[in-house]
C-alpha cells in the first residue's frame, strides 16, 4: 500500500464519519458520536487484527486461537447488550457456541468449503460475527414484546398458563424479527447488494463463479446459526416470572 493510497483512504473514512456525525447532530438524535467511535475503533482493530493475521492464517493452532478470542468478545457484547448477568452470559454463550459449532461442522463435514487454516478463520469469523447480531436482536425483541404486552402475560398466566407458554408467541416472534435482516440480505443478494465474502474473493482472483458458490455457503451458514442461536436464546429467556426491566 502506498503513502498516497493509504492518505486518500484516511481523507475519505473521515469524509464519511464528519457526515454520519452531522447528520445525526442536525438531527438531534442521542449518541450522535457512536458512529464516528465505532468507525475509529473497527479501524484501530482491523489494522492490528491485519498485522496479526500474516502470521496466523497458515496455523490451524493460531486461527483456533484467533476464533476463540472472536467468539468470546461477540458472546460477551451480546450479553452486555440485553444486560449483564450470569445467566445470560451462559445463555448467550451456550446458544452461539451450539448455532456456530453446528454450522461450521456441516460445512467442512459434507466438504462443500475447503477444511483449511484460511477458510475456517474466513467463514468462522463471519458466522460468529453474524450470531452475535441475531442473539442481540432476538434477546432485545423478546425483552421488548414482554415489556410491551406484559398484560397479557399476565392474563395467560393467571389463567393458569405455565411462564413458558404465556410468552411462546412473543418468543416466535423475537425470532422471526432477529432473523429479519439476514433473510433480506440473503433474498436479495445479487440484486441489491454484492456481499463482502463474494466481492473480496474476486478482487482475490477468484473466478465469479467460485467467488458465488463460497458465498451461497455463506450464507446459507449465517441463516443456520443464526435460527439455531435465536430459538435458543428466545428458549432461555421464554420463562418470564417478573416484568423485565426495560433496555437502555
Amino acid at each position: 500500500m502506498t503513502t498516497t493510497v493509504l492518505i486518500s483512504t484516511l481523507i475519505g473514512v473521515a469524509v464519511l464519519i464528519a457526515v454520519a456525525t452531522g447528520v445525526l447532530a442536525l438531527f438531534g438524535a442521542p449518541h450522535r458520536w457512536a458512529a464516528a467511535l465505532a468507525v475509529l475503533r473497527g479501524m484501530l482493530q482491523l489494522a492490528v487484527v491485519s498485522v496479526i493475521l500474516t502470521g496466523v492464517i497458515t496455523s490451524g493452532l493460531w486461527v483456533g486461537l484467533a476464533l476463540l478470542v472472536m467468539f468470546v468478545v461477540a458472546s460477551s457484547t451480546a450479553t452486555h447488550r440485553i444486560g449483564w448477568s450470569r445467566r445470560h452470559g451462559l445463555m448467550m454463550f451456550s446458544s452461539m457456541a451450539a448455532g456456530i459449532v453446528v454450522t461450521l461442522g456441516v460445512v467442512f463435514a459434507t466438504g462443500a468449503i475447503e477444511f483449511s487454516a484460511r477458510y475456517v478463520l474466513a467463514i468462522g469469523g463471519i458466522v460468529i460475527g453474524n450470531s452475535m447480531s441475531i442473539a442481540t436482536l432476538a434477546g432485545r425483541r423478546f425483552t421488548e414484546l414482554t415489556i410491551d404486552k406484559w398484560d397479557e402475560v399476565e392474563g395467560w398466566m393467571s389463567l393458569g398458563a405455565t411462564p413458558r407458554q404465556s410468552t411462546r408467541e412473543l418468543a416466535r416472534q423475537a425470532v422471526y424479527a432477529a432473523l429479519i435482516p439476514s433473510t433480506d440480505q440473503t433474498k436479495t443478494t445479487g440484486l441489491v447488494t454484492l456481499p463482502g465474502a463474494f466481492v473480496g474473493a474476486i478482487f482475490g482472483g477468484v473466478s465469479p463463479l467460485e467467488a458465488g458458490r463460497f458465498q451461497i455457503v455463506v450464507l446459507a451458514g449465517i441463516m443456520a446459526a443464526g435460527a439455531v442461536t435465536a430459538v435458543l436464546v428466545a428458549l432461555w429467556l421464554a420463562p418470564v416470572r417478573v416484568k423485565p426491566v426495560a433496555l437502555r
